[in-house]
């Protein structure tokens, strides 16, 4: 059972595909927040007993017979509301407002004028004023419910923002989760500081302790285990379980040969030398290895990886002997549902787990105590916890390993070529300062070999790929703009350092039309 902060806000999603970021403004602000589908929200306002309600946007529309509706009891609840976009307009809808369709919508950036102060407005947008925000609407509110009053304008949104002060009501037309709207996670900051009196105290320390003292509740005096992958989410995971329940904490290392240089040793280190967790270091190289001879797809890379994972899991597990839990680093964005445009729950809740299907084959209960957390979050909940840098802030990467950054068959040689590279190219990288600047970056292997000239000879060997892009969510991605003087360093370490490699190319294909992986 979760244990709940007594300050919260519910944000009702309503499917927009930005409510995560309400979230996050929430947080920002010091204040913790959960998501709830809208057709499950009334069981979410009886569980969390919030201080605030916020209504997302949707692509929905409130004048479709099926479209989405606020649960009576938030309307009834006497609680602030701050509603956006859909959220705005089903609050009007059954409140005894009026909502018509648009003639042609209101898309992009817009400038609205403040006509009117309200406690949203506090300290941050004045009478007369203009603010850039950013709209995405058809549907619009051409009459106001009553009590209402306009406080803002736009030139297709006469009621850009509406304010009930008595009722602590304030519903927007536009999106102040977005970048696009630069004052946005200011608003959402005096909603929950102003408007609904929350203090703005929840912070990583006091999550790291409330966190504790769950997994001991959980726990008790049972034995888990953790699958550690060399990540961020897993390395977490483990060490705050180990902070709650010590030596009944056992992490198993599966080390499959397909790591980057020097990671193994790292993962090895850190849990055992610097935090003493017990851990299992399986070292089965010669397995995967020898199972990803002639394969050449990618699919089946990936699910030969997947399967053989498991299979050593489990039997290392068996060896531990008498395992109650199973410990994941579970996201918070893994486990949000998605709501459908016709009202219904999405039969599927996107689920990132470590070692895809033990759950059920093992019997175990799912410790997962980084499930309400973002990934930046849990950057900041692993500096907390001490851990360094090299872990905590370290790129994305696979859970396949190298084996999808060699195009065509793995072997032990091609990884050994390909880490070397890697290496050089992160370390460079490193030390031009750029590496929290970039979300991800790494080298690629191809299967394509070119003539080249060494000294006075004729060489006939591998090219090597680099690939670096910028991003938020990694949904889509960006190519990192390297200048030219520093791709020519990189590119001569690797050709004079790395034996096999006679050529290097810089990848600028962003996503979409590419994928950040070549695999």
């Amino acid at each position: 059972m979760s244990i709940q902060p007594s300050d919260s806000i519910l944000i009702v999603d309503f499917g927009s595909q930005v409510t995560q970021l309400i979230a996050r403004r929430v947080r920002e602000a010091g204040v913790y927040s959960e998501i709830a589908p809208f057709n499950q929200a009334a069981a979410a306002f009886e569980r969390m007993q919030p201080k605030g309600i916020i209504l997302s946007g949707s692509p929905a529309s409130v004048l479709d017979e099926n479209g989405p509706r606020i649960p009576a009891e938030i309307l009834d609840s006497g609680l602030p509301i701050m509603a956006i976009c859909y959220g705005q307009q089903a609050l009007m809808h059954q409140l005894g407002g009026e909502v018509l369709p648009g003639d042609s919508g209101e898309f992009g950036r817009a400038f609205i004028t403040i006509s009117d102060g309200c406690a949203l407005f506090d300290g941050l947008w004045r009478e007369g004023e203009t603010h850039q925000v950013w709209m995405s609407h058809g549907d619009k509110v051409t009459s106001l419910a009553p009590g209402f009053k306009p406080v803002a304008s736009s030139p297709g949104a006469p009621f850009a923002v509406i304010a009930n002060e008595e009722k602590r009501i304030y519903a927007m037309q536009f999106h102040p989760e977005v970048v696009h709207t630069p004052d946005g996670g200011k608003l959402y900051k005096n909603f929950v500081r102003h408007v609904c009196g929350l203090s703005g105290d929840w912070t990583m320390a006091e999550f790291r302790k409330t966190k504790i003292e769950e997994i001991r509740a959980q726990v008790g005096k049972g034995r888990v285990i953790c699958g550690l992958s060399g990540g961020v989410d897993s390395a977490v995971a483990a060490v705050l379980i180990h902070e709650a329940i010590g030596e009944q904490l056992t992490c198993v290392f599966v080390d499959h040969g397909l790591m980057r240089l020097g990671e193994a040793e790292q993962v090895v280190s850190l849990f055992r030398n610097h935090y003493n967790i017990p851990l299992v270091h399986k070292d089965v190289s010669t397995l995967f290895l020898g199972g990803l001879a002639g394969v050449t797809d990618p699919e089946a890379k990936r699910k030969f990886i997947g399967k053989t994972f498991i299979d050593v899991f489990e039997e290392e597990a068996r060896q531990v002997g008498g395992a109650d839990f199973l410990a994941q680093g579970t996201l918070y964005p893994d486990v949000i549902e998605s709501v459908s445009f016709t009202g219904g729950p999405s039969v599927t809740i996107k689920s990132h787990h470590n070692v895809g299907g033990l759950p059920e084959r093992m019997n175990m209960q799912l410790v997962e105590p980084l499930r309400e957390l973002f990934k930046d979050e849990v950057r900041e909940l692993g500096r907390e916890l001490g851990l360094p840098d090299i872990f905590v802030g370290r790129h994305p990467f696979p859970g396949p390993g190298l084996a999808i950054r060699i195009p065509g068959e793995v072997t032990r040689e091609r990884c050994d070529v390909l880490r070397k590279a890697d290496a050089i190219y992160l370390e460079e990288i490193r030390n031009a300062g750029l590496y929290d600047a970039i979300w991800q970056a790494f080298a690629v292997l191809l299967p394509v070999k070119t003539v080249g000239v060494m000294g006075d000879g004729r060489t006939y060997d591998n090219v090597c790929a680099l690939r670096a892009v910028t991003s938020t969510d990694g949904m889509t991605a960006d190519i990192y703009p390297f200048d030219a003087a520093f791709l020519s360093r990189v590119a001569t370490r690797i050709i004079n350092e790395v034996k096999g490699i006679n050529r290097v190319v810089y990848d600028y294909t962003s996503k979409p039309p590419g994928t950040i992986e070549w695999e």
